[in-house]
């Protein structure tokens, strides 16, 4: 009978019974959960946050930028937490990125003009193929398997490179670059699709190498054990942390003693490289794991986005409530012994900055420091829907 079905509708079977969207690793019971006044407020940020995106969108689908999929990308995997009430909004989004998958599997837009990124290809399909996947529909699989054996062959893999394991905005961009902000992307969107895998009848399984990625990850992190870099630090204040790659970090750098110069860490990346590992399957009782951890907890603010102030601060929230949802521990003990109870605080955060709007009460989010385009609303309220919904455990 097997064999009498259409090989989609096969598909179709295999895809409800495989591809059901699961988180990377499942939360531990916490014994000191949100509070369920802080749940409704923070539900109800939701509710004002996916009201003001759908009034946001476009008449042909997409949000913010059109030359960026990826933003729309972001509205939209944002507002699948909630399909039914947003499904117009969704259904338009999608169309809109289907719009844009290219025919060597990627999911972006040409650029007008070449430039340094290209059209940061690898950003836009990592997060569109993630946005398609989480739709849960059989007809996205192959778009999704295409768009998989993108990013896969984007991975550098000269084994003599700096960076090698790495990723960076294009590949086809006219030099050798990777950073831990687009390795993180791409990696995260390879483990959260790796199921359309177990589908795919045209080929062998695509992934990443990811031993290669681990040794990429590990060369921009300040812990000696494990990186030789010239500009690794273990002054405590660094040791555990993460710099943006390994020829530059973004949060500054210190002459020592021995008149070397030093890259600091900062929040943003340190919680990109922990997940990063924990996407590779590295333990999280491995000292990797554990130093960023521990460097996070050690420079716990959600005032600033450590090392860079108000730079990147809602990447800053989307990463870390990411990457401490992952790591599976919901309570921490801080350097003064205080306790800290991440989601709360973090909950309260965002509810806290969301801004209002007096005449629809819809909600949104955007930072006054514009950098990495955090002065665009629209991908800055996609980043505090997604961080939102993380700390509530949704």
């Amino acid at each position: 009978m097997m064999k009498q079905l259409h090989l989609w509708a096969f598909v179709a079977l295999m895809y409800n019974l495989v591809v059901a969207d699961t988180p990377i690793v499942s939360r531990t019971t916490t014994e000191w959960p949100v509070s369920l006044s802080l749940q409704h407020e923070g539900e109800a940020a939701l509710h004002r946050g996916y009201a003001w995106l759908r009034d946001r969108q476009h008449p042909d689908g997409h949000w913010s930028n059109p030359a960026f999929p990826a933003i729309t990308g972001l509205a939209v995997w944002a507002l699948l937490d909630e399909p039914e009430q947003n499904a117009e909004a969704i259904e338009r989004g999608l169309a809109y990125l289907l719009q844009h998958v290219q025919n060597d599997g990627g999911i972006y837009v040409d650029p007008a003009e070449s430039g340094r990124g290209g059209g940061l290809s690898n950003y836009n399909t990592a997060i569109c193929m993630v946005a398609l996947h989480k739709a849960g529909r059989s007809e996205f699989v192959p778009i999704v398997q295409n768009a998989r054996a993108f990013i896969a062959a984007r991975q550098f893999l000269e084994s003599d490179s700096l960076f090698y394991g790495g990723m960076g905005y294009d590949a086809d961009a006219d030099r050798e670059y990777a950073d831990l902000s687009n390795s993180y992307i791409a990696y995260e969107a390879m483990r959260l699709t790796e199921s359309v895998e177990d589908l795919r009848t045209d080929s062998e399984r695509v992934d990443l190498n990811w031993e290669a990625a681990i040794q990429f990850v590990q060369r921009i992190q300040n812990l000696p054990e494990f990186n030789n870099q010239a500009w690794v630090s273990d002054a405590p204040h660094n040791l555990g942390g993460f710099a943006y790659h390994p020829e530059n970090t973004r949060a500054g750098t210190y002459v020592d003693g021995e008149e070397v110069v030093r890259f600091n860490s900062f929040g943003s990346m340190t919680y990109a490289g922990m997940l990063s590992f924990i996407y590779a399957d590295v333990d999280r009782q491995d000292p990797r794991v554990r130093s960023a951890a521990d460097w996070a907890i050690r420079h716990w603010t959600l005032e600033e986005n450590p090392g860079t102030g108000l730079e990147g601060l809602y990447y800053y929230y989307n990463v870390l409530a990411k990457g401490l949802a992952a790591y599976g521990q919901d309570q921490f003990i801080r350097a003064d012994e205080s306790p800290l109870n991440w989601r709360e605080e973090v909950v309260e955060k965002l509810v806290a900055v969301q801004r209002m709007e007096d005449a629809s009460g819809q909600g949104f989010w955007v930072n006054e420091v514009g950098r990495y385009w955090e002065n665009d609303p629209v991908l800055v309220t996609a980043y505090s829907l997604i961080g939102l919904q993380m700390a509530l455990g949704r």
